[in-house]
């Protein structure tokens, strides 16, 4: 199966993880995940990272593979991810990636620009700036230097107004005008779904029902470990991540439990419309309603009907 790799999308609890694992009792398939929070060491009920024992039946990659004191971004995806795609193909079995980070998808299969490495100085700079004047500001002044970028990005979206601002700062040139100078992407040959619930309430329903469960599971525990630990200040990108953000200040005493809650919540439901954007504005992705009858089972025909996909 060298060459080709399947991918399946989707926004969070659209049920990803699940149609995943089918199709691997099927055929011979190893996982990739496509998750810029499960990378960390940790960070495992709030990122719904798959158990052990799902790890152990069906192999997973780039689970794991940072502390959450280290960084992870999209071009180390990409080089990752390209070469594990070969050498899962060169064992005779398919790569299948599976997962919501839409960015690293997008790095993956379009490519990436050659932009400058992250400057911690001017991240710390960009911080202050931002816990002084608020993410909103910081992205109204990058809707002034780019209003393409400024366009895709939520005003609340921490993490991307950061790197537009540093690129920007660090080069003069705008973000937007650096995507678009894209290398060419790995040659691989990518199938492309993704999970597209036709029903928003039983999406929503399902949200709200995994983010109780990952409360009930010791979520706000495993925050106060990471909170625990004296190299960590909540500024590093893992700790950023939607629902880890909202309870470290908990758990640091900057808001009460219930606005803690809130906010988690709020946050989960934006990353899922900037999910959905993602795939509306995509051609490539093949969608398909994870609520519909049989859905899992028409998927696992159609990736078998491909050629060059073992049957």
């Amino acid at each position: 199966m060298r060459g080709i790799a399947a991918v399946l999308c989707g926004p969070t609890a659209s049920g990803k993880s699940e149609f995943a694992l089918r199709l691997a009792a099927e055929l011979p398939v190893e996982i990739i995940s496509v998750d810029s929070t499960q990378v960390y060491r940790g960070l495992d009920i709030g990122s719904a990272k798959p158990g052990l024992e799902a790890r152990r039946r069906v192999p997973h990659h780039l689970i794991d593979i940072r502390d959450p004191a280290e960084t992870y971004n999209a071009g180390e995806f990409v080089a990752d991810a390209a070469r594990l795609i070969d050498e899962i193909g060169a064992r005779g079995r398919l790569p299948l990636l599976v997962g919501g980070t839409m960015l690293y998808l997008r790095a993956l299969l379009v490519g990436m620009a050659d932009m400058p490495a992250a400057e911690p100085e001017l991240r710390t700079a960009l911080d202050e700036r931002a816990a002084r004047f608020g993410w909103p500001a910081l992205h109204a002044e990058l809707a002034r230097i780019d209003p393409e970028a400024a366009s895709r990005i939520h005003p609340n979206d921490a993490q991307r107004i950061q790197r537009a601002l540093e690129v920007y700062e660090l080069t003069g040139t705008p973000i937007s005008a650096w995507q678009r100078r894209t290398r060419p992407p790995t040659n691989v040959r990518f199938l492309c779904w993704a999970l597209w619930p036709e029903d928003r309430v039983a999406l929503g329903t399902r949200i709200r029902e995994r983010f109780e469960a990952m409360l009930v599971n010791g979520w706000v525990k495993e925050v106060e470990t990471l909170a625990a630990r004296s190299d960590l200040t909540g500024r590093e990108p893992a700790l950023r991540a939607v629902g880890y953000r909202q309870w470290w200040d908990y758990v640091k005493g900057r808001c009460a439990y219930a606005a803690a809650r809130q906010a988690a919540l709020r946050a989960t439901l934006q990353l899922v419309r900037r999910q959905l954007t993602w795939i509306r504005a995509d051609t490539r992705w093949q969608r398909l309603d994870p609520f519909a009858p049989d859905a899992c089972e028409r998927w696992i025909a159609a990736v078998r009907r491909t050629p060059g996909v073992a049957c």
